[in-house]
């Protein structure tokens, strides 16, 4: 009985050096919650900038001022909470992956990590790529609902090498995207529930599920 048991430990322990060695393991669900909130309060702002009830679509009719002229105002406000959002998220998921690789006596960039890296972003490049064609043609209301596409496709991409959780999460995301894009005045919505809302939930399951 003790030899059974003392083999199932060491299977055990194989699969788990193997998992080390293919997947990166160290993302922190705390890191997600934050991420959500911080998306969250950008999309808030977006509403407080362009001075719109919730119930309201067709955001990107501010794209033109009253004489029918490109609003520079609106895009670099756009912009500059879009990098200050991405900037804070990407220094918490950072921080805490780091601080989760040290636990488990990992780094945050060995192998696995950089794989999942590559994969995640080779999609996301190619969508920011497209969001600025869809800018230059003036087509403002399909950005929301690409972004939410292509990060969605880049979790799928991305979730071979880390926990499966993730490839939930993408589809939703990319489910929300489709979403957006049916109902494109409220594209700036279902932006703040997939990189907000989701994100929180998606969090709150990865702390609850490896972390606590």
């Amino acid at each position: 009985m003790e030899q059974k048991e003392k083999h199932l430990q060491d299977i055990t322990e194989i699969r788990q050096l193997m998992e080390r060695s293919s997947r990166f393991l160290s993302l922190s669900g705390f890191s997600g919650i934050l991420v959500g909130i911080f998306a969250l309060i950008g999309a808030a702002a977006a509403y407080w900038y362009l001075d719109m009830d919730f119930n309201l679509a067709r955001y990107y009719d501010y794209t033109r001022d009253a004489n029918g002229q490109v609003n520079r105002d609106f895009y670099t406000f756009f912009f500059t909470d879009a990098l200050l959002v991405l900037a804070a998220s990407l220094g918490v998921a950072y921080y805490y992956s780091s601080k989760n690789a040290r636990r488990r006596g990992t780094t945050i960039w060995d192998g696995p990590a950089k794989r999942l890296i590559i994969n995640l972003m080779l999609p996301l490049i190619a969508g920011g790529f497209f969001c600025l064609i869809l800018l230059y043609h003036g087509l403002v209301g399909l950005v929301a609902p690409v972004t939410l596409l292509f990060y969605g496709l880049a979790l799928l991409n991305a979730s071979k090498y880390t926990y499966d959780d993730i490839r939930a999460l993408g589809l939703c995301e990319m489910a929300l995207g489709l979403l957006a894009a049916f109902y494109l005045g409220y594209g700036l919505l279902f932006w703040a529930i997939g990189f907000g809302v989701l994100h929180i939930i998606y969090g709150v399951l990865l702390y609850r599920k490896y972390e606590r």
